[in-house]
């Protein structure tokens, strides 16, 4: 049975940080088609949002 539950935690990790990175992409990509982001500004731009992401889905996933 425990077996189990550690085989469900890990591919939920998984998916979470294939969502994160996946939104980040998303938005990364509007600031980019919107002209707000350029290839030097593209690195901070993308760990920011990335950090923003990850941030506001651990803040969600606590509320739950």
């Amino acid at each position: 049975m425990s077996r189990h539950n550690q085989t469900n935690e890990t591919p939920t990790t998984v998916i979470a940080e294939e969502t994160v990175l996946k939104i980040s992409k998303e938005v990364v990509i509007k600031f980019i088609e919107m002209g707000r982001v350029t290839p030097a500004t593209f690195d901070e731009t993308f760990k920011n949002v990335h950090s923003t992401v990850r941030e506001t889905l651990e803040r969600g996933s606590g509320d739950a």
